[in-house]
This record gives C-alpha cells, structure tokens and sequence, in this order.
C-alpha cells in the first residue's frame, strides 16, 4: 500500500536577527516586555472606550418633575443623549459639547418653566472651582454672580448670529430689610455678526434662560440691547413701540428688520469692505 506524501506549507520563520535577539534577552527582561505590551493594550482600550462615551457635563440640576420630563422629551425628539448624574441631586447631563446650544433651545421653548434656579445654577461652573478657602460672604456671592454670568454668556454666544455677549447681574444685598426693598436686574448686551439679527423667539430665549437663572429675576426687568445701542428687549420696548401688538406681528416686524438689513449691508460692503458696515433696522409698520 503506497504512503501518500502530503507537502505541508512552510512556517514563515522570524527573522533571525530579531528572534536571537529575543531569546539573547534574561528571563526577567522577557516578562518586563510582555507586561508593558498588556499595559499598553489595556490603555488603548480604556482610551478608545472613554473616547466613545464622550465628556457630559451638567445641563440643568434641581428640575421638578414636570420640568424634567419636559426637558427629556425635548431631548429625545432632538436625539440628545443625556443621564443622570450620581450624587448631585439627580442632576441632568449632556454631552459638553452640545451644552450651550442646549440650553438656549430650551429657553427659546419655555423650558424649563420652574423659575428661580431651574436654569443650571448648580452645574459647578469652573470659577468656582478655583475659588480659595476663607473667603467672606461677600466675595463668595461675587464669585458666584461672575460664574452665573460667564455662563450665560457661554449659552447666548452659542447663537450664531452673536459675536460676542456680556451679561451684567444686578444682585440685591441678602440680608432681610434690603431685599424686601430691591428686586435682581440683568442686562445683556450683544455684538452681532455683520449682517446678522436676531428673531424674536431668539431674544425671548435670551430673556427666559437668564432670568430662570436668578432667583426672583423677573423677565421684564431683564434688557437686551445690541452694539448699536438697539433695545431689543426691556421695559423700553414693551412699554413703547411694542405697545399693542401681539406676537405675530413682533414677528414680522423682526423679519422686516432682517430682510432689509440684510440689503443694506450687502449694497454697502463692496464699497465699504467686508465686515465694515455696522447698521440697524428699526421698522415702524401699520398694521390697521
């Protein structure tokens, strides 16, 4: 009975210089190496899978129940991952990305509709953070209005038509009898990219979202004014030539304004130059 012979493929060896190497190595180096080869999988591992998860960071903290379910419905019909936060009141998250641009959403919709301190004014804002020890009651409640303003000039310059913005909190005094006496201000003053204005529903997110910031903030006593020293919103406009309309006809009005605008820079800046021209619209319609 004939053997068949069966040719098995050859072994691609190592290369001969690598491999005596190796084995030239003590037994100790040999383990060293294979433990930092594990090490280092394990850190690409962990590095690749923190990288999925991605950083959140507080949207709103103390919501109310029907606040919050509010807010999580809005979430999940925009497609917004979000958890709850362990150990800080069952604080709301987000990605830290999307935070900003979250929050004016929101506002812009009415939400949360809490009031007073349902606006994010626990989310642990970075200054406070670095904030030393053995600070009197003044200094901490300053340190405080500064990290209440520099975030909500975070979340308004998240709007694309903004530049830049700056929020300017007029806190009473805490003590009994002068807090009777004064009620919290706010104004906010806006740079705006040339070109570009705001829409009525954006300004009243503005509004919302900082005076839900306050406690006590009332949305009337909360101005937004432009560069150009235009009133946007405030006890200015309301009472004067927003007087007896209602909020339709603020809308056209407001995209009026835009539209010619809009003309007007673009017949001034091949003259003039691009990002030269600063204008404001103020449009006076009859609507009889």
């Amino acid at each position: 009975m004939d053997n068949a012979v069966v040719e098995s493929a050859p072994l691609v060896p190592a290369p001969p210089a690598l491999a005596a190497r190796w084995r030239a190595l003590p037994g100790r180096t040999q383990l060293a190496a294979l433990l930092g080869l594990a090490a280092l999988a394990a850190i690409v591992v962990a590095l690749v899978g923190g990288a999925r998860d991605g950083e959140y960071r507080v949207l709103f903290a103390g919501l109310s129940q029907k606040d919050g379910g509010q807010v999580i419905e809005r979430l999940a019909q925009m497609n917004v991952p979000y958890r709850f936060a362990e150990g800080a009141g069952g604080a709301l998250m987000v990605p830290a990305a999307r935070v900003h641009e979250l929050r004016m959403k929101l506002a812009a919709a009415g939400l949360p509709s809490g009031g007073a301190g349902s606006a994010g004014g626990s989310s642990g804002y970075e200054v406070l953070d670095k904030s030393p020890f053995g600070q009197t009651q003044g200094q901490e409640r300053m340190s405080m209005q500064r990290a209440i303003e520099g975030e909500l000039v975070r979340s308004i310059q998240s709007l694309s038509p903004v530049q830049s913005a700056r929020v300017h909190l007029a806190l009473p005094q805490m003590n009994g009898f002068f807090r009777e006496q004064q009620k919290p201000a706010a104004s906010v003053v806006l740079n705006l990219q040339p070109g570009r204005a705001l829409e009525r529903s954006q300004v009243a997110g503005i509004v919302h979202l900082v005076s839900s910031s306050v406690p006590e903030l009332a949305p009337k006593a909360v101005s937004v004014i432009d560069s150009n020293g235009t009133l946007l919103a405030g006890a200015g406009r309301g009472e004067g030539e927003s007087e007896g309309l209602d909020s339709q006809q603020l809308a056209y009005r407001s995209e009026i304004e835009a539209s010619l605008l809009k003309r007007v820079v673009a017949l001034l800046e091949p003259v003039v130059g691009r990002d030269n021209v600063r204008a404001s619209v103020s449009a006076d319609i009859d609507f009889a």
